[in-house]
């Protein structure tokens, strides 16, 4: 049986919005150590030439490591057998169908009478004919991947999912079908032979599966050349695009994958803010005639003209600080931050002392605007500090290892109050001393 990762393992590199108050855009940086298992060669080729528009094979030689750091076949059965696991975190599938949960899921026995977890008997023997396993939502449950996905969502700057894919030899677990989030497979154990089409529906939206062009992407796979016809072995990474073809097949032995899936924030998304700012405006939420027939085209025609001259003039006047403050409350939890493990850290706050190394918690998003009050931005909510703590609080959320009694501008007394409260708050998380 494979040792559990302890959380932490892999190294943590805070997101470059806690670092600063006002960028203006994020240059990629070259400590991204998450990005790079990902991507051979260089980075910034990749951001501008593959990003969100070509596929891209990495063999394992060009890459930092294998992923068994990170997870593992003795890691798959440990979480079927040992974890008790509970649906929606586990799904089995062959030739395209899903099998229900009533297949491989009961009770546990005394003392965990829940009926939705996963019987390791049921999956070993839908396994053994031929089932893929899909292990879902592995950023939220197996360590390593948990400090993996925060990393790579502050490298990407997109939030980020991670599942697995454990298919028998010579199966095949879905057929060509697309994603409406980009991917990165890592390949774990064994071989795994994948074919990549064009689009059949370019850059599709959360709201746009594949299902709603199944025609056409059953055609495109039969019939259109294919951009990647080509064997992963372990330690390979494939990068597919959003909307982009792609089906797999176990070869001679068990194959095993991880898909980390980037949730990307589009220009639709900005789109879809705008259009909420617009609730502000008293005249766009007012009452459509009484008796009006939104189909009929005659009747729209009547209306028409005025709601877009009233939306035009709000979306000349929206600010980008107002549009911002809508987007972080969106889009800032798409990611949880680092573990926070309650007894220790609240031993550390109880603890804490003139001495104590600090640091802001990995993964946490956040945003310090300087003024009166000075405001630290969070994903659920702001806080307030007088502006006599700019240099310390500046200083603290930078992402490096700050020592209370060394904080600028404050004395012992007063760190410890503004430390001791960051802590509550969990924003900082104490270091090993």
């Amino acid at each position: 049986m494979t040792t559990v990762p302890e959380a932490g393992q892999f190294p943590q590199n805070n997101h470059p919005a806690a670092q600063s108050a006002a960028d203006g855009g994020e240059q990629l940086r070259d400590d991204r150590p998450a990005l790079r298992r990902c991507v051979a060669g260089d980075l910034d080729e990749f951001a501008n030439s593959y990003w969100g528009s070509r596929a891209l094979l990495s063999h394992g030689p060009d890459l930092p490591a294998p992923y068994d750091d990170l997870f593992s076949l003795d890691a798959v059965d440990e979480l079927l057998s040992r974890r008790g696991l509970r649906t929606p975190f586990l799904r089995i599938a062959k030739n395209g169908s899903v099998v229900g949960d009533s297949q491989f899921t009961g009770p546990a026995g005394a003392g965990a009478e829940i009926a939705d977890q996963v019987r390791d008997d049921k999956v070993a023997a839908l396994f053994a004919s031929g089932h893929t396993v899909v292990l879902q939502a592995l950023h939220r449950t197996w360590p390593a991947l948990v400090d993996f996905s925060t990393q790579l969502s502050a490298d990407a700057g997109h939030p980020v999912q991670i599942n697995a894919y454990i298919t028998p030899a010579e199966s095949q677990g879905f057929s060509a079908h697309y994603d409406v989030h980009d991917v990165f497979v890592l390949q774990v154990a064994g071989e795994k032979h994948w074919t990549i089409h064009e689009p059949v529906h370019l850059d599709p939206l959360r709201n746009q599966p594949w299902t709603d062009h199944a025609r056409a992407v059953q055609e495109a796979a039969r019939d259109q050349a294919t951009v990647i016809d080509e064997v992963l072995r372990r330690g390979d990474a494939l990068y597919v695009p959003r909307g982009f073809l792609h089906s797999a097949k176990a070869l001679g032995g068990v194959s095993a994958h991880l898909t980390v899936g980037i949730h990307t924030l589009t220009r639709y998304l900005l789109v879809q803010e705008l259009a909420a700012l617009a609730a502000d405006q008293a005249s766009l939420r007012t009452a459509l005639p009484l008796g009006f027939d939104p189909g009929d085209p005659e009747q729209l025609a009547q209306v028409l003209p005025q709601v877009v001259e009233l939306f035009t003039q709000e979306l000349r006047t929206a600010t980008p600080d107002a549009l911002a403050n809508r987007l972080r409350r969106r889009t800032w939890s798409s990611n949880r931050p680092a573990p926070l493990p309650p007894l220790a850290h609240a031993a550390s706050i109880t603890s804490l002392a003139v001495g104590t190394t600090v640091r802001l918690r990995a993964g946490l998003r956040c945003r310090l605007v300087p003024g009166d009050p000075l405001v630290l931005q969070l994903p659920d909510r702001t806080i307030t500090f007088p502006p006599a703590t700019t240099a310390a609080v500046t200083e603290l959320v930078s992402g490096a290892d700050c020592k209370v009694g060394n904080l600028p501008g404050l004395d012992d007394a007063d760190q410890l109050v503004l430390v001791r409260r960051l802590l509550t708050e969990a924003v900082l998380v104490a270091t090993a001393q």
